[in-house]
């Protein structure tokens, strides 16, 4: 059974206003999921389940909240970041719409770990995860919940890592659906979404001109590749650094210097990290550093620095800026910290565009119906977003665009079918 009664826990419910008119104004750049809402109202395909989501508390998550409530589903939300909430988004969700919603830019780990068991509380057959938290707090405390479970979504490149290293350890006991992989998710969402918002969040920061800088990239996945290619777009010198021969090549090709982070620890003016692993900036490269170094994460976890390691460096500490924190070492450098090393793009700015998520979401809201149809069918596995799931995406958001693109005719489709053609 749910549970019942679950209201939310929100900053402030006075803020609701302003969130009902930010939701709708992103529900402008979201004509894809709003299709999908439109066909989920009349069909319901979602009627009666539990859904638990721990996905950034954001206008354009409203929208996708929306669309699995009109599907007939009853979802409950959690923050998957303490500092990605939009506090006024949250009240609407909870105040206007129903939703119950468990989120407060700035809360503490322990509010954000008991606002997880919160939203599990309602004991879901679907998770929508942003990062893995909900998955592997459902693994390592709630497995009393594993047995009404029929498969969950995960949203991003570190949380797919995490659950794919339970998988290959036996430890995943329902199956996840890898919404990060689909086409209509990574080559945009990864690509442009964080390589605007992430620039978005540096400047919104610190205000600094990014024209003559050089900005050091930690990771050349499609992250990398975006925050590289806008920062390239302003006039900032790229250096990328990175541990996989491939990507490596591939920057260099692309215009772009590379070089080991001991070597650009030197060089940069701004660092931004988005490896998904551990310390790609440690302690060794923090001593190298330029007097006023900027330093900033948009990997999903704060591990990505060695803030610790920076933090035991300091002779003292200041915040000079809302999200900008000033170190002063022994020998008086000063190394800048946005954000405390949490996603740039969304402790200081708003996340990625609308229209940018928009195929995200859809992907997330499409994955959703995928898995009441067949969740009970599916191994615990990581599974990849069915194929024409992600077609239809794309051919949704190519239509709300006004563009058409050809046909194969059927001599055509036939040609590609055959191997007896030749010279």
């Amino acid at each position: 059974m749910a549970a019942t009664g679950i209201v939310g826990d929100v900053k402030d419910t006075a803020l609701t206003q302003e969130g009902i008119l930010r939701i709708e104004w992103a529900a402008r750049e979201m004509p894809v999921i709003r299709l999908i809402r439109e066909r989920f109202a009349k069909e319901r395909p979602l009627a009666g389940m539990r859904v638990a989501a721990c996905l950034h508390v954001t206008t354009e998550t409203a929208n996708l909240a929306l669309a699995i409530k009109d599907g007939g589903a009853d979802i409950v939300l959690c923050a998957s970041n303490p500092l990605s909430t939009q506090d006024d988004v949250a009240a609407a969700l909870v105040a206007e719409y129903g939703i119950p919603t468990f989120a407060i830019k700035g809360e503490d780990n322990e509010t954000y770990y008991r606002h997880i068991h919160a939203a599990l509380d309602s004991c879901p057959q679907v998770t929508l995860d942003d990062g893995a938290d909900l998955v592997s707090t459902i693994h390592k405390e709630r497995q009393d919940l594993i047995g009404d479970i029929l498969g969950g979504t995960e949203e991003t490149t570190t949380g797919i890592v995490r659950l794919q290293a339970m998988a290959r350890e036996g430890k995943l006991r329902y199956p996840i659906v890898a919404v990060n992989d689909a086409d209509t998710k990574h080559f945009f969402d990864n690509r442009y979404g964080t390589g605007q918002s992430t620039l978005d969040g540096i400047i919104r920061a610190t205000n600094v001109l990014l024209a003559g800088k050089r900005m050091v990239v930690a990771g050349y996945g499609w992250c990398g590749r975006g925050i590289a290619m806008r920062a390239k777009g302003m006039g900032a010198h790229v250096i990328v650094t990175e541990v996989d021969p491939l990507p490596s090549l591939e920057a260099i090709m692309d215009g772009f210097e590379v070089m080991t982070m001991a070597q650009a620890a030197a060089e940069g003016d701004i660092f931004v990290t988005v490896t998904g692993g551990l310390s790609a900036i440690d302690e060794q490269h923090l001593r190298e550093m330029k007097d006023g170094a900027i330093v900033c994460n948009s990997g999903h976890f704060n591990v990505e620095i060695n803030i610790p390691a920076l933090e035991k460096m300091a002779v003292s500490k200041r915040t000079v800026r809302q999200y900008v924190e000033e170190y002063t070492l022994k020998d008086n450098r000063r190394i800048y910290l946005l954000g405390e090393g949490r996603l740039i793009n969304l402790a200081a700015a708003e996340g990625h565009p609308s229209s940018v998520m928009d195929m995200s979401f859809a992907n997330q809201a499409l994955s959703l119906e995928y898995l009441a149809k067949e969740g009970r069918n599916l191994i615990p596995d990581v599974h990849p977003v069915p194929k024409q799931l992600d077609q239809e995406i794309a051919r949704l958001k190519l239509d709300s665009l006004g563009v058409t693109i050809d046909k194969l005719t059927p001599e055509q489709e036939k040609y590609l079918a055959t191997w007896e053609s030749g010279t």
